[in-house]
C-alpha cells in the first residue's frame, strides 16, 4: 500500500478507517498493475495514468468511486451528475462491503474506461478507451 494512502486511512475515525483499509487492501490486491497515490487529497488508483477507482470521505460515509462506472451496468453503483461517466457507492460500515461485488467492479474497471488522462487535450470531451 502506498504510504500516503496508509496515512489517509489512519487519519479517519475508527469505523471509516476499517472501511478504507478493506477497500485499499482489496483494490491493491486486485489491481496489482495500478499506480496508487493521493490525488486531490484522496486515494486513487490509475491504470496507464488514467484514474480508475478511488474513495473519499463524505458526510454520508466513505464514497467508493469508479471514474467509468456509469457504463458498468451495476445497479448498486449510482451514476454521478454531470457530463462525466463516474458512478459510486457510499459505505457507512465495513459490513456493507460485498467483496465479490467489489471484485466484479474492479474487473470491469480494467476493460471499461473513458480517457480522463487526456481530458484537457480533448477540451473536456471524453473518449472511450479500448
Amino acid at each position: 500500500m502506498h504510504p500516503d494512502i496508509k496515512t489517509f486511512n489512519q487519519s479517519q475515525c475508527e469505523g471509516d478507517q476499517e472501511i478504507c483499509e478493506l477497500l485499499s487492501s482489496i483494490i491493491d490486491g486486485y489491481l496489482t498493475e495500478a499506480e496508487s497515490k493521493i490525488w486531490h487529497r484522496h486515494p486513487v488508483w490509475f491504470l496507464d495514468e488514467n484514474p480508475t477507482v478511488g474513495y473519499s470521505r463524505l458526510k454520508a460515509g466513505i464514497r467508493l468511486m469508479f471514474w467509468s462506472g456509469a457504463d458498468f451496468e451495476e445497479t448498486q453503483l449510482k451514476r454521478g451528475t454531470g457530463k462525466f461517466k463516474d458512478a459510486s457507492i457510499i459505505y457507512t460500515s465495513v459490513e456493507e462491503i460485498i467483496v465479490k461485488d467489489l471484485k466484479r467492479w474492479l474487473k470491469k474497471s480494467r476493460t471499461i474506461q473513458w480517457d480522463y488522462k487526456n481530458i484537457y487535450k480533448t477540451k473536456g470531451k471524453l473518449n472511450r478507451l479500448k
